[in-house]
């Protein structure tokens, strides 16, 4: 059967928990996540900035009548001011943000961002970066940022992939979070070596090779997350100077 799709904002608190309990199937079900954030009781995985976020919903309408069934992707978003009433943005444990929020331009921070194994690499990315496309152009923000992850915590299998980044694609000066804290490491290796960029592109995964397309740049140094189960960067796409032709892309929609 054909997918359904609908993406709106949550609502209330049955759609938060639905939210929650979608990232704890991916994130610690699927990919070993543990830590403060899990409830293994409830089964969800939630923190103390859910409450002070928008969370978009992707729904696939053909999976019968239960939220939880329809719930296939989300994607949790943060304001300046909604950092100010939880303490903080998320990127915060890991990144000195201090670029950024001296900008004095409109930021938001994106984050906790999945889909159901069955929906990747198809449409259902599109929807909902689609629907992030519309709200964002909506709120007038500026600039995006927030944390990616590589899946696993050897430094030495991401040496690569990390390398290419630190390389090609790091953020200017006046937008370069930093990497800070116990997990804190550098941005692949500094020795001078060749770089066979197929294998390191198919090495990373699709949400930072999506940012990359849009024209996002990295902060310096990565984030070594031992909870989670992740090597974490720190994305930042400037939206005034998005790639045109993929910018047009999500803002025009489906055909």
């Amino acid at each position: 059967m054909p997918a359904e799709f609908e993406v709106r904002l949550a609502k209330n608190a049955e759609d938060l928990l639905a939210v929650q309990r979608l990232r704890y199937d991916v994130f610690v079900q699927e990919l070993g996540a543990s830590g403060p954030a899990v409830d293994h009781d409830l089964e969800i995985e939630a923190d103390a900035f859910d409450a002070h976020s928008e969370h978009l919903m992707l729904l696939d309408r053909a999976r019968g009548a239960d939220l939880s069934g329809q719930l296939v992707g989300v994607y949790r978003m943060m304001t300046r001011s909604g950092a100010e009433d939880a303490g903080g943005f998320y990127t915060a444990l890991e990144f000195d943000l201090a670029p950024l929020l001296h900008t004095g331009r409109h930021i938001m921070e994106l984050g906790r961002s999945c889909l159901r194994k069955p929906y990747r690499g198809g449409a259902a990315m599109f929807y909902l970066w689609q629907a992030l496309a519309q709200h964002v152009t909506h709120q007038g923000v500026e600039i995006l940022f927030g944390t990616a992850s590589f899946t696993g915590t050897d430094l030495a299998a991401l040496e690569v992939p990390l390398s290419l980044l630190c390389r090609e694609h790091l953020a200017q000066a006046a937008l370069r979070p930093k990497a800070i804290g116990v997990g804190a490491v550098p941005l692949g290796s500094s020795g001078d070596f060749e770089i066979d960029r197929l294998p390191a592109l198919r090495a990373m995964p699709a949400l930072i090779k999506a940012y990359l397309r849009l024209g996002g740049c990295v902060g310096e140094g990565a984030y070594v997350d031992a909870a989670f189960n992740t090597v974490d960067v720190c994305m930042v796409l400037d939206v005034p100077a998005m790639n045109p032709r993929q910018k047009a892309i999500y803002l025009k929609g489906p055909g």
